[in-house]
């Protein structure tokens, strides 16, 4: 009965817990934050969580396959940067952009064989292409930003369409795709598979390495387009973009239900726990929190995902270590 009764208090967390905890925060901030609830501010809001958004999308389908990226924050920073040099000499903007996409598809290339293939573990992996590509960031930029006030894709960043800020279309469009890829394609159930059980899905006949090595793609690929919009907003070559962005992505899909343990995760969740982020953010500044008081709770915030996640699979941080080691161990074999 015990047993029944906490299956059912689990479930109806998963279903309404976090968009309670969204609603709980918006209540919090339009009380306290001073202009909170204008509709510049909403705008402002939307704007901002859009990166992020973007990248915990990527993150989504790498977390199920019991994985983690954390290069994607660096991706921004390189993608970006050579996306606006692209475009200051010359290049179409909608090819710049899909220069910048195509960059951080490589980096998720990188990744993925190097995990998938090579049998080399993701964090360790990505805990190197993170490192090797801010380093980039700096070489390609010289350490210092390049400002271009008349990029010619700077609108992704910045305009507007039918007054509603581009940055929040473009996310929605990319949540409204991963959300089919999913959730309503053959595809997704060979990620649910192989994250859920690699070896029970190789005798099911499904490619695990295959499914491996695409959703490091797929996390690169929303990671460039992240960088693309991050250096039109600034309208410049920034080698600091990103800049722990890849802790962000990873909270916004774990508190969205997204399981370290693998199996488990929602794209719909994964946006209400990136606008969870977005709101505590902006409300944080509106309340003139210092920054690294800011940089305390969102650490508070991270710690409680994990925490959520631990105590829905009965086992905490170390579990999902091993719990990675094993299942990659699985799917190389």
């Amino acid at each position: 009965m015990k047993e029944k009764k906490k299956m059912n208090l689990a479930s109806a967390w998963e279903k309404v817990g976090m968009p309670f905890v969204l609603l709980v925060l918006v209540v919090f901030m339009l009380v306290k934050a001073p202009n909170f609830g204008t509709v510049s501010n909403l705008f402002n809001v939307a704007r901002s969580i859009s990166i992020s958004a973007i990248l915990a999308a990527g993150m989504t389908f790498v977390i199920i396959t019991t994985g983690i990226d954390l290069s994607v924050g660096s991706t921004i920073a390189v993608s970006g940067c050579i996306a606006v040099l692209a475009a200051r000499s010359g290049l179409n903007p909608l090819l710049a952009i899909i220069l910048g996409m195509a960059i951080g598809a490589l980096i998720g290339l990188i990744n993925g064989f190097l995990i998938a293939y090579c049998n080399l573990a993701a964090f360790i992996v990505t805990l190197g292409t993170m490192t090797f590509m801010r380093g980039l960031a700096y070489t390609i930029t010289g350490g210092l930003p390049i400002v271009d006030n008349a990029l010619n894709f700077r609108a992704l960043g910045n305009g507007y369409l039918f007054h509603v800020p581009i940055p929040f279309i473009v996310m929605i469009i990319v949540y409204v795709i991963m959300w089919i890829v999913l959730d309503k394609t053959k595809y997704g159930s060979h990620v649910y598979a192989v994250g859920g059980n690699a070896e029970a899905a190789r005798l099911a006949g499904i490619n695990v390495k295959g499914v491996l090595l695409s959703v490091y793609v797929i996390a690169g690929i929303c990671a460039g387009l992240a960088g693309c919009i991050f250096a039109a907003r600034v309208v410049s070559a920034q080698p600091t973009a990103g800049d722990g962005y890849e802790m962000d992505a990873i909270a916004a899909a774990v508190l969205g239900g997204t399981s370290l343990m693998g199996g488990k995760g929602k794209i719909p969740g994964t946006l209400i726990g990136a606008i969870i982020f977005g709101v505590l953010t902006t409300g944080l500044v509106l309340m003139n929190v210092p920054f690294f008081t800011q940089q305390l709770v969102k650490g508070v915030v991270i710690i409680i995902a994990v925490l959520i996640d631990g105590l829905k699979e009965n086992s905490f941080s170390f579990g999902f270590l091993r719990g990675i080691g094993a299942k990659q161990a699985a799917a190389a074999n």
